[in-house]
């Protein structure tokens, strides 16, 4: 590469703050330990599947009859390790109130839909109401945070 070429680069690099300590990052960089758009955005995807791996477990879980069936037990295991480990994972970049109150209302309309679903639950007037109002909160949770 001629020699003008590699300032060119090495001046980009520094403008733009690409390996180059104490730069300014890009929009989508977090700096001085505020998450950038791609961060926060990884972290509500890792959050959302966090959630549905709650419902896996809590399926699973119910399926097990009280880990005495081995298959449902170990879906429960794995399914509930996957869901901590990526709530622990957003929680780095969510605030924890709302990464709690999220990961536990995905869990909770889940569980509900599927205890109606595969469970034959009753899907009563005032059940359907409240999770409802969960769903409710959690919009309202997610619009709130920044």
């Amino acid at each position: 590469m001629p020699p003008a070429t590699g300032h060119l680069i090495v001046a980009i690099r520094h403008q733009y703050g690409l390996g180059v300590r104490g730069s300014n990052p890009l929009p989508w960089q977090g700096n001085s330990g505020h998450p950038g758009l791609m961060e926060k955005l990884m972290a509500w995807i890792a959050l959302i599947v966090a959630g549905v791996f709650e419902i896996i477990w809590a399926t699973a879980m119910k399926q097990s009859e009280g880990f005495t069936r081995l298959w449902p037990t170990v879906v429960t295991l794995v399914a509930v390790t996957i869901s901590f480990g990526l709530l622990l994972w957003s929680m780095r970049t969510l605030p924890l109130g709302t990464a709690y109150a999220v990961w536990t209302g995905i869990g909770a309309v889940g569980a509900f839909l599927a205890g109606i679903l595969i469970f034959g639950e009753a899907a009563s007037p005032s059940r359907i109401i409240a999770a409802l109002l969960i769903l409710a909160g959690l919009v309202i949770m997610k619009s709130a945070t920044t």
